[in-house]
């Protein structure tokens, strides 16, 4: 049905890998210019690219049943490296002095992680929805909040009903990963006094 091929085509183009890959160089670049893009790429590698691996080597070796791990039982080691790439990226961001609103953007995922990986252990809770959420407030510390915010809205609600349409999680699910991924990366960014 077309529905559920556009439903696969959001929740790959929307996935939490793609967007811890994506935005931190985008948020850089916005932020600080060329110079900025650059500590982006580096929080970039650490904080998407090494769960990514992970999860790919976890794909290929028949461990996991897709990149975007279906199988809640099957989280526990991607989201270690996960939580293990961020904490490596905020360390060596903050040793190097890298621009306040990417340790702040880094900080909000370690945040959200600790929520959401206890969380998880339990219950199925959207990643999908959480970091999405959590992109939008951070663009909306760079961009104009009014419309990104409206916008954004939107586009967390088109990933929330793929995610629900695929019957990969629960509107439940859905609602809470959102709700974790605005409020934690808001009241960091907030805690980092970014403006």
């Amino acid at each position: 049905m077309m529905a559920d091929r556009v439903a696969r085509g959001v929740t790959d183009l929307l996935a939490p890998q793609v967007l811890v890959i994506a935005v931190p160089p985008a948020v850089g670049l916005l932020a600080q210019g060329w110079a900025g893009a650059v500590w982006g790429l580096v929080a970039s590698a650490l904080c998407g690219g090494v769960p990514a691996a992970v999860i790919a080597a976890g794909v290929r070796s028949g461990r996991l049943d897709s990149h975007h791990i279906v199988d809640r039982s099957r989280r526990a080691g991607p989201l270690l490296a996960a939580v293990a790439g961020v904490l490596a990226a905020l360390v060596l961001l903050a040793w190097l002095g890298a621009p306040r609103l990417l340790l702040a953007a880094v900080t909000a995922m370690l945040a959200a992680l600790a929520v959401t990986v206890p969380v998880t252990l339990r219950w199925k809770i959207s990643f999908h929805a959480a970091v999405c959420a959590g992109t939008i407030v951070v663009l909306a510390y760079v961009l104009p909040a009014v419309p990104v915010l409206l916008a954004g809205a939107a586009v967390v609600a088109l990933v929330c009903w793929a995610r629900v349409r695929l019957a990969h999680h629960t509107p439940a699910q859905v609602a809470a990963g959102t709700a974790v991924g605005a409020l934690v990366t808001w009241a960091t960014l907030s805690a980092f006094g970014v403006h």
